[in-house]
């Protein structure tokens, strides 16, 4: 019997119809989690994916619709690296930095822990330093 890789991110219809618009809007996008710095881990942010440089710390946790990627810093991938991810999106400004802000809305994240199934069948995470080769 075939096992199917765990996916580690999903996003609510809201999110994904968000994330529509500004895909529409500025082209491909990424979505970047951090840990520390201005935002604290708050929010992730949303930015075109020409513009934003991953760092080569940096993990892919996973994809959204139209092959958003989701990356986070290697920081917060430690801490969360046992969970499942869930993009919303509430009203109000989140970081100024981050696309959908302009919209009166922040994406926001809700997080579960992984079932031992599911941890068995999450894939090794890939690196920025993996897209850099």
């Amino acid at each position: 019997m075939q096992q199917h890789r765990t996916h580690r991110v999903a996003i609510t219809e809201r999110a994904r119809d968000v994330l529509r618009q500004l895909i529409e809007q500025h082209g491909a996008v990424l979505l970047h989690q951090s840990a520390g710095g201005c935002c604290d881990s708050s929010s992730p942010l949303c930015f075109p994916i020409r513009e934003y440089q991953i760092g080569r710390a940096d993990v892919l946790f996973g994809y959204l619709p139209w092959h958003t990627e989701f990356w986070m810093s290697a920081d917060q991938y430690e801490l969360w690296k046992h969970t499942h991810l869930t993009v919303d999106v509430t009203s109000g400004r989140g970081s100024g930095f981050s696309l959908e802000a302009s919209d009166g809305v922040r994406f926001l994240i809700r997080s579960r822990l992984l079932t031992d199934a599911e941890a068995a069948l999450v894939s090794p995470p890939r690196t920025g330093a993996d897209r850099m080769t």
